[in-house]
């Protein structure tokens, strides 16, 4: 498997067919996709069939599986999309599938690696995301990382019959926090 990138409690590692079926587990647990577009569900063979299929990494959409290294244990995914070499911006996306391993650091790991992989090995100059305002996990790690909220969309994440604003959140490679929080 290839390593992409390693933080200091995960290495971000190259997603393999074989992943499909924690992946589609993942996407059918109610509680990992609570703040997340989850889409229409789609079969196990569906999923496997799309890992099997993926095209190769390319600078505007790379993936990459979030592994702790103290066991080797897959418990989510990283991903930088929409990359432009023009702008030198990305999106981020990023979560962890495994609940036992939620409020551990391995998400503020996961996301510090894949930005320091996006600034150095892609040269980007900007990576932003958008985040439920609801969803108070995600932000602590994304303000702990150096995310920074740069603006607000109303009333645009529907769930549970009810309507939540989205926090836009961007960082630069200068506000990107290490592990010390410098």
């Amino acid at each position: 498997m290839g390593l992409a990138a390693r933080g200091a409690l995960v290495r971000l590692r190259a997603m393999e067919p074989e992943d499909g079926e924690a992946l589609w587990r993942w996407n059918h647990d109610a509680e990992v996709m609570r703040w997340m577009n989850d889409g229409y569900a789609e079969s196990l063979a569906r999923v496997s069939h799309r890992m099997e299929n993926r095209a190769p990494a390319t600078y505007g959409d790379v993936i990459y599986g979030v592994e702790v290294l103290a066991d080797g244990r897959l418990v989510g995914l990283v991903r930088l999309r929409d990359a432009e070499p023009e702008t030198g911006c990305a999106e981020l996306d990023v979560y962890l599938g495994e609940k036992d391993s939620w409020g551990h650091g391995y998400a503020t790991d996961a996301v510090r690696a894949m930005c320091r992989y996006g600034f150095d090995k892609m040269r980007l100059h900007k990576i932003s995301l958008d985040v439920v305002t609801e969803n108070h996990a995600a932000r602590r790690v994304y303000e702990k990382v150096g995310f920074v909220e740069e603006g607000r969309l109303r009333k645009v994440f529907r769930r549970d019959g009810a309507w939540y604003d989205m926090i836009v959140m961007g960082l630069f490679e200068e506000e990107l926090r290490d592990a010390a929080g410098s």
